[in-house]
């Protein structure tokens, strides 16, 4: 939801906020919810002025009532927001992110939630800055004076309250870094003063703060250090990784590239004090290098799409499988806090597993966590999970992810801290309308060495008739559950698109057509296997409704559900529920060996009793020496391919006068153009033959198909292309690429860009085009407006085609490989308005 709309509410009519998130105010051990909104104000001179506001609520901000002003920060010139982390911990990539906000007089930190809502408050508030050129005005910030009290004397400082600060007086909204500086007036250790927010650096000296990236074999990646960085991740216990340490960007950094002699380089920072509840990973805006992401792409490049298909197809080269144990728990807590050491169910009688995957249910059953944000039964349960982990070794928590009631942590062993890279966590809600959190999954997502597994918590529909809205809720939380890469031109990840998944949870398949009595008395017997042929989740799995392909464990313990709370005796109330499995585990994948599946009665807490399975499951692990090799011999034989087999094409030359038929409306159009043949036959045909195919675009195609379709280009013997839709579509996009001068001139890059957002504008720019550059970006448009009508079928979106044609057909004049974000987006926005509208 956005919650801007409740600030604007307690707002001027001249001030506007621009983007709102919610964090975590750090004080010491206390933690308290606030809502950051980035305000802008336009005084009547000109110019525009901005500053954060800070709102204290009990609830979801929906109105401004929701809402109570707190305290004000002006974005003044010694305005600083650092992503930092505390000293002294170890970093993963992929969580959520710390952040300091510091001014001359206000020294805050915050915890905001991981992902693209806070890269974007974040990116915001770099451009809101002043900047540091001294002939612009300093802001005066003279409409704050409306969130003052009105008092000409302040008053002494033992009446401050715990939070106030120099300029900020009790009973008003606390005005902090209300002194504002040059730079000629700053501290001294400011002198090399810089703006520092995610990955945005502004530097009063020179740009040369800009990183530098040097990417290394999977799994490892170093980086420049930039001044006022540093830290680590919680982990549980001292960690030691020789001589690379972590940068505070989550990655490790080899302390010879410091730097750190350099006066230039030693930026002061204040110790931090560690939150328990901190999540390990800061920052997700660098390329982690592994199968997925080999090289650092900052736009659809080809070359780099080749080499990755081809390292990911020749994995087993220069991979081993090495077997790591995992934990994986799963408890509905009965909305009650932790009463008894969890021990018996994580830790006794197992070796120390290399991973903890860790569900609970039903965490808090009160309408305050239902329909407001926090619960302290969360921060209760981690604390006992952390206490309870396997004594002979030590943990780092990767992440933990909630809603509502629907909780999930993963840790691992600190020694694999490092192997653990492009960390995402996301929520589905399947209660009320489909949408709200007292049902649903949760789910956290990460690459372990070169394998890629998903986590799955769940908390499915109640109710012994009601297993068809369970199976709904299963194929909801499949359907809905995605997750961004790394990469924002590549669509989201599902849970089904990785190597391992795990699912967990309160699943709630009951047992049928067997009365209570008849169930009990088969418990009694221990005649599981008798009983298990009358379970609702194993009726489903068979008839192919939910978790297909998916297995489970012999249940060789008795049903974990309905028990009186603090007994092993089964419910006595009223409803007296018959006994079920509700709570399982489930799992899909290779290389996957279950170890134990048992239930602990020895906790009584809650009304169900705890679930456990352990496994051995094999991870791909890079071979280093394997790895260069085989690198070296795919960018060899690209080279050779690419010099032998890449045509030298011009738009410029007017090779042939095509046609492309379209369906509209049921009637046909005609549209003749002069194109490039090679163009019209690999679109010809990829209408008559791929319209419908799944992830085309998106797939690689096969190389040895390549040399095929480039002789039937050569030859125009259209009627003998054979090749896969794959290989068709990579090779079109092969070929703009290889265009000398883009199919939207040089000439004309700026003006679109400037355009994107007004389709008239950006239409009149095309027609301005040399007259075949008009005609193949009319005919691709109109190609790419007939695979949007398939999107049912080939589940193509317009952002996916926008992102991949947008930096084909639009391309910088300078050849910059690393164009900025905005700028790609423009372009992608260019390209997006004509896949929505005719050109």
């Amino acid at each position: 939801m956005d919650q801007s709309v409740a600030i604007q509410e307690t707002l001027a009519e001249e001030e506007y906020c621009i983007i709102a998130v919610q964090g975590v105010l750090c004080e010491g051990d206390s933690r308290q919810s606030r809502l950051l909104g980035l305000v802008r104000y336009r005084p009547e001179g000109g110019g525009q002025e901005h500053a954060l506001f800070l709102y204290t609520h009990r609830r979801m901000a929906i109105t401004g009532d929701d809402v109570s002003l707190d305290q004000i920060v002006p974005i003044s010139r010694d305005f600083t927001l650092e992503e930092v982390s505390p000293e002294g911990e170890l970093y993963i990539l992929g969580s959520d992110v710390t952040v300091q906000l510091d001014t001359a007089e206000l020294s805050l930190v915050f915890h905001l939630p991981f992902g693209s809502h806070t890269r974007m408050f974040l990116q915001e508030v770099s451009r809101a800055h002043p900047g540091l050129d001294p002939a612009t005005p300093d802001p005066e910030f003279l409409w704050l004076s409306r969130y003052r009290c009105a008092r000409r004397e302040p008053e002494p400082p033992a009446t401050r309250v715990w939070n106030s600060a120099p300029g900020t007086w009790p009973g008003s909204a606390r005005i902090g870094g209300g002194r504002v500086h040059s730079p000629r007036q700053s501290l001294p250790w400011r002198e090399n003063w810089c703006v520092c927010i995610g990955a945005a650096w502004l530097s009063c000296k020179s740009s040369a703060a800009l990183r530098d990236w040097a990417v290394h074999r999977p799994g490892v990646q170093k980086s420049l250090v930039h001044p006022g960085t540093g830290g680590h991740d919680e982990v549980t216990g001292s960690s030691s990784f020789d001589d690379s340490k972590p940068n505070g960007k989550g990655l490790l950094v080899d302390q010879s590239s410091r730097g750190q002699d350099k006066p230039e380089n030693l930026l002061p920072r204040q110790n931090k004090s560690k939150s328990e509840i901190t999540d390990m990973v800061r920052s997700s805006t660098i390329t982690v290098s592994d199968k997925a992401h080999i090289l650092s792409v900052q736009k659809f490049g080809l070359r780099d799409t080749i080499v990755k298909s081809q390292l990911m197809q020749k994995e087993e080269d220069y991979t081993y499988i090495q077997s790591f144990r995992f934990f994986v728990g799963t408890y509905n807590v009965n909305g009650q806090s932790p009463k008894e050491c969890l021990r018996p169910w994580l830790s006794d009688g197992i070796q120390a597993p290399d991973v903890y995957c860790v569900g609970f249910q039903e965490l808090d059953l009160s309408k305050e966590a239902f329909f407001f944000h926090d619960t302290p039964k969360e921060e209760e349960w981690f604390k006992a999970v952390s206490d309870s982990l396997h004594p002979d070794a030590k943990y780092a928590k990767v992440k933990l992810i909630r809603l509502v009631g629907i909780m999930l942590l993963l840790y691992v062993k600190q020694e694999h801290a490092a192997h653990i890279s492009e960390v995402e966590a996301e929520t589905v809600g399947t209660g009320i309308m489909g949408r709200m959190g007292n049902k649903g999954g949760v789910a956290i997502r990460f690459q372990f060495h070169n394998t890629s597994i998903c986590v799955v918590n769940s908390h499915l529909a109640a109710h012994t008739e009601e297993y068809e809205r369970r199976n709904q809720d299963y194929k909801d939380i499949c359907s809905r559950m995605q997750f961004c890469q790394l990469d924002p031109s590549l669509p989201p990840l599902t849970i089904s698109k990785h190597d391992v998944i795990l699912w967990l949870g309160d699943l709630n398949y009951r047992i049928e057509e067997l009365d209570v009595e008849k169930v009990k008395k088969l418990i009694e017997e221990k005649a599981f296997q008798t009983l298990y042929a009358y379970d609702q989740l194993r009726a489903q799995v068979a008839a192919k409704a939910v978790f297909e392909g998916f297995e489970e464990g012999e249940l060789t313990f008795q049903p974990t559900y309905k028990y009186d709370t603090g007994s092993n005796d089964w419910d006595t109330s009223e409803k007296c529920r018959a006994p079920a499995w509700c709570d399982r585990v489930l799992w899909k994948g290779k290389n996957i060996t279950q170890l134990s599946y048992q239930s602990h009665m020895a906790l009584k807490t809650s009304d169900h009793k705890p679930v456990s399975s352990v496994f051995d499951i094999g991870v791909r692990v890079v071979n280093e020496e394997l790895y260069r090799k085989t690198l070296e011999e795919i960018v060899r034989s690209l080279d050779k391919l690419e010099n032998a087999s890449i045509p030298s094409v011009s738009l410029s030359k007017r090779e042939t006068l095509m046609q492309l038929h379209t369906e509209d409306d049921g009637s046909q159009l005609e549209k003749s153009m002069e194109i490039p043949k090679e163009l019209w036959m690999m679109v010809d045909y990829l209408y008559r033959n791929a319209v419908q195919q799944e992830d085309l675009f998106q797939q690689p195609g096969l190389r040895w198909e390549f040399e095929h379709i480039r002789d039937c280009l050569d030859t125009g013997t259209i009627d003998t292309l054979s090749a896969s839709n794959h290989s068709v579509a990579e090779a079109l996009l092969l070929f703009l690429e290889s265009l000398p001068e883009p199919v939207i001139c040089y000439s004309a890059y700026r003006t679109c860009l400037e355009c994107s957002g007004n389709l008239t504008a950006s239409k009149q720019v095309i027609t301005t085009l040399p007259a075949c550059h008009r005609n193949v970006f009319t005919y691709l448009m109109a190609f790419l407006q007939e695979l949007l009508k398939n999107s049912t079928k080939n589940h193509l979106d317009d952002n996916i085609l926008a992102s991949i044609f947008g930096s084909l057909l639009l391309r910088n004049p300078a050849g910059d490989q690393k164009l900025e974000m905005a700028e790609k987006k423009k372009a992608q926005e260019f390209i997006h308005q004509f896949l929505c509208n005719s050109p």
